[in-house]
């Protein structure tokens, strides 16, 4: 069996030709488990009202906080799997 990095790894490539587009609340997920996988908990300052697309994305992230790199990679390469 693939190690968990690798699978995360051809998970992303997956994800980027998928044959539908996801819903935005899907993308949104998609977009928190891979920064949660790959930066950790959100640090970043949390974007001003105006800037709507920029917000979900942080509180989508935001919403992960404390969950393990490994758990996010696991989550979601079982949401691109779910989604193929």
């Amino acid at each position: 069996m693939a190690t968990l990095k690798a699978q995360f790894e051809a998970a992303v490539a997956e994800s980027k030709s998928l044959s539908e587009r996801p819903d935005n609340s899907t993308l949104l997920k998609i977009y928190a488990l891979y920064k949660q996988a790959t930066a950790g908990d959100n640090t970043e300052k949390k974007p001003g009202f105006v800037d709507m697309v920029g917000r979900a994305k942080w509180d989508a992230w935001n919403g992960f906080k404390g969950t393990s790199g490994d758990d996010a990679m696991k989550q979601y390469v079982a949401l691109i799997k779910s989604l193929s």
